[in-house]
C-alpha cells in the first residue's frame, strides 16, 4: 500500500511521469497519458483498500443479517430502502412456465404487498425507476428503488411470516436477480425530516 500511495503522490511530478511512461507520451510539453496513469494508480489504491465498499445483491437475508434485524429496538417505525435488480425473465421456484419478465413478476408482488403492508399498519412510501448514477460507482446499476414504512420491526416480521405474504413473495423471488434492503430510522439528528 505504501508503494501505491507514494506512486499517487509522485504522479503529479512530470519528471516521474517521463521516467515511468517515456518521453514519447508528451506532446507540446503536455502529458498525453497522465490522466490514464492517475486512473490506474487510483484503481491500484482502491484495490488495496480494506474499507472499499462491496456491493452484493441478494434475494434473502443471511443468518447474521436476520439476527441483527431481530436485535435492538423492535417497536419504533422503520423505513426499508430497497434497491432492486430484476432478472431478464422471471423464474419461479416451483418450475412453472412463464413469459413474464423479472420486472413484470415483481410488479405482481408490488401490487399484492400493498395489502400486506396495510394489514400491519405499514405503507409504500416511494417507488421509482433508476435512470442513472449521479455520484459514486457501481458495476451494475439497480433497476428500481422502493421505500416501505413499517410501524415497527415487529410489524415487518409479522408480515413476512404471514402465509398469505409468503405466497405473494413467490413473485418477488421469481422476478428479483437481487437487491439491497437497507433498514433506516428517522432520528433527531437526521436532516430532511
Amino acid at each position: 500500500m505504501t508503494t501505491a500511495l507514494t506512486l499517487l503522490t509522485d504522479v503529479e511530478s512530470e519528471e516521474w511521469l517521463i521516467s515511468a511512461i517515456g518521453r514519447k507520451q508528451f506532446t507540446d510539453g503536455r502529458c498525453t497519458s497522465c490522466t490514464t496513469v492517475r486512473y490506474v494508480v487510483t484503481l491500484i489504491i482502491d484495490s488495496e483498500r480494506e474499507d472499499t465498499v462491496k456491493v452484493e445483491n441478494k434475494v434473502q437475508p443471511n443468518e447474521e443479517q436476520m439476527k441483527g434485524f431481530l436485535e435492538g429496538d423492535a417497536d419504533t417505525p422503520i423505513y426499508m430502502v430497497n434497491l432492486l435488480k430484476f432478472k431478464e425473465k422471471a423464474e419461479y421456484e416451483d418450475g412453472r412456465e412463464t413469459d413474464l419478465t423479472g420486472q413484470e413478476a415483481y410488479a405482481i408482488y408490488g401490487q399484492e404487498v400493498q395489502g400486506h403492508l396495510a394489514k400491519v399498519g405499514g405503507k409504500g412510501v416511494f417507488g421509482g425507476k433508476v435512470n442513472r448514477l449521479m455520484l459514486g460507482e457501481v458495476e451494475d446499476l439497480w433497476d428500481m428503488v422502493a421505500i416501505a414504512m413499517y410501524p415497527s420491526k415487529k410489524a415487518m416480521l409479522k408480515m413476512i411470516t404471514d402465509p398469505d405474504y409468503i405466497e405473494s413473495a413467490k413473485h418477488r423471488a421469481a422476478g428479483l436477480e437481487g437487491q439491497l434492503n437497507i433498514e433506516t430510522k428517522v432520528g433527531a439528528n437526521v436532516p430532511f425530516q
